[in-house]
């Protein structure tokens, strides 16, 4: 880049750099990478390898990168709900309550959930769990006919997103609540079947959702349009265009 283009590479360079690494599942690759970067580092390149620490499964990793991301970025809650999330899919329980505890100790508050999806130029906001809605019994009704179809295809709920010690009905019960899923079946219902249904997501879609989406892409043959707080999710024909890492 310097000696070629005369580009000096900038934090957004390095942080590519991470990303293609814990992408490819080379974590400690990307570790000393990082170390080695010449200038100030960010929230934002630990960050990514926080991220890719949950999809490969690395616990020791996320928690070194955590601490950096606590001390750079400390208010930011997203990365407390990441760790707390890696040791759920561990079942190590007592390691994801510690970190909720620790976040609630600092006074750091999990951003609720809400997504947003525009019908006929009107916006339409749910939150997690919300049945205020006028259509709500439409688009429950809806859920639960998409779900028959989804289990038939090999779905099942992915339990450890939910961080509430209660039992797995009302574990389901909340999963089937989030907010993109109470968008996606609104849209369904309102908007025309060749139009693509967009959703703008204030916070990472989860891995249920992701799943689910994927999945009803096929079942309903519709084009779905997710905006999370990472990147833009393109729902097709059962695959998404961030090839399940974000």
């Amino acid at each position: 880049m310097t000696r070629d283009y005369g580009i000096i590479p900038q934090i957004e360079h390095y942080g590519c750099m991470v990303d293609l690494f814990s992408r490819a599942g080379l974590l400690q690759e990307a570790r000393e990478f990082i170390e080695n970067i010449p200038i100030e580092v960010n929230g934002v390149v630990w960050g990514t390898l926080l991220g890719g620490c949950k999809v490969h499964k690395n616990i020791e990793l996320a928690e070194e990168a955590t601490k950096h991301l606590a001390e750079l970025d400390p208010l930011n809650d997203g990365y407390y709900v990441v760790l707390s999330n890696i040791y759920a899919e561990a079942e190590r329980w007592e390691d994801a309550a510690r970190v909720r505890r620790l976040m609630r100790n600092r006074g750091i508050k999990k951003t609720p959930g809400c997504s947003s999806i525009e019908v006929d130029g009107i916006i339409h906001t749910f939150v997690a769990g919300d049945d205020s809605h006028p259509q709500s019994p439409k688009m429950f009704q809806l859920w639960e006919k998409l779900l028959g179809e989804m289990k038939q295809r090999g779905y099942a709920p992915n339990l450890s997103v939910v961080l509430l010690d209660t039992d797995e009905e009302s574990k389901e019960k909340f999963l089937y609540r989030h907010s993109e899923k109470l968008a996606l079946c609104f849209g369904l219902l309102n908007i025309s079947p060749k139009t693509p249904i967009r959703i703008m997501k204030n916070l990472r879609v989860c891995e249920d959702c992701h799943v689910a989406f994927k999945c009803i892409s096929a079942i309903a043959n519709r084009e779905i349009i997710v905006r999370d707080r990472n990147r833009f999710h393109c729902f097709k024909d059962g695959l998404c265009s961030c090839q399940d890492y974000w």
